[in-house]
């Protein structure tokens, strides 16, 4: 992971820190992939049961992918190096196990929003905002913004922000339910790890699979949740036990429905 991004943990809360504060936390090719090996650690990690995304310093929580790192990039090498890579991450981030809490201190714009929006809760403090300000340099949302947008607010909105440009404010934002809380400016971050651990206190599998419960209502990795349940609850059965047993035994097996 580059200086630029910070993976630490304290107990069984984990905190994901974007620390580029001279560049207001705007995110470059490095920056993606450090994000991306986070992301693979804490999937290993079965004493993490929380994770906290925020940004150094009170500037700006990301402003964005940085656009002198792309602009000189040939279409090809924008589909596989930005688009692509960031979509795999930003959905890395969405499919964890662990409950995500984003704390939104400052500006989210562009990718930053989007990172936001992989959170499965999202606190802010009165001095945020959120947009999507791409059309203004002539390109789009690039990592599932407006797709994940499309299910918190109302569409139309959505089209207001990316044709225009404007943005919501902190307390737009929770009226729209785009954010869970708001806190004074400063506070996110302790107000986050104070629901983190109340988070951390109950039961960790639990808690993983209502998350499951609730993307797979709203479309999100259905199948794969579908099926990784059913094939869990199967795999624990006693039919289950008899087809290893008789596979084995090298006989039929005897199925009884338990």
């Amino acid at each position: 992971m580059s200086g630029q991004v910070r993976l630490e943990q304290q107990g069984p809360i984990a905190e994901i820190i974007i620390d580029r504060p001279a560049k207001l936390n705007a995110l470059n090719v490095e920056m993606l992939e450090s994000l991306h090996a986070c992301v693979q650690t804490l999937e290993k990690r079965l004493d993490c049961r929380a994770v906290i995304i925020h940004s150094s310093g009170s500037s700006a929580f990301c402003v964005g992918a940085d656009i002198n790192a792309w602009a000189e990039y040939s279409p090809l090498a924008m589909w596989r190096t930005w688009v692509k890579r960031g979509h795999q991450l930003f959905d890395a981030i969405a499919q964890l196990r662990q409950p995500v809490i984003a704390v939104i201190q400052g500006p989210a714009l562009g990718g930053g929003l989007e990172l936001a929006l992989t959170a499965d809760i999202r606190i802010a403090e009165t001095n945020a905002s959120l947009g999507l300000p791409e059309t203004g340099i002539a390109t789009c949302p690039g990592w599932s913004g407006s797709q994940r947008l499309n299910r918190l607010i109302n569409p139309s909105l959505i089209k207001e922000m990316l044709f225009t440009g404007r943005r919501l404010d902190s307390q737009r934002a929770y009226q729209l339910g785009l954010v869970n809380e708001l806190t004074a400016q400063g506070q996110g971050l302790s107000f986050a790890r104070r629901m983190a651990t109340d988070i951390a206190q109950r039961a960790p599998i639990s808690v993983q699979l209502a998350k499951q419960l609730v993307d797979a209502g709203v479309g999100d990795n259905t199948a794969m949740i579908l099926e990784a349940m059913a094939g869990s609850l199967a795999a624990h059965t006693q039919d289950a036990l008899e087809g290893i047993t008789a596979f084995r035994e090298k006989r039929q097996p005897v199925f009884k429905g338990e």
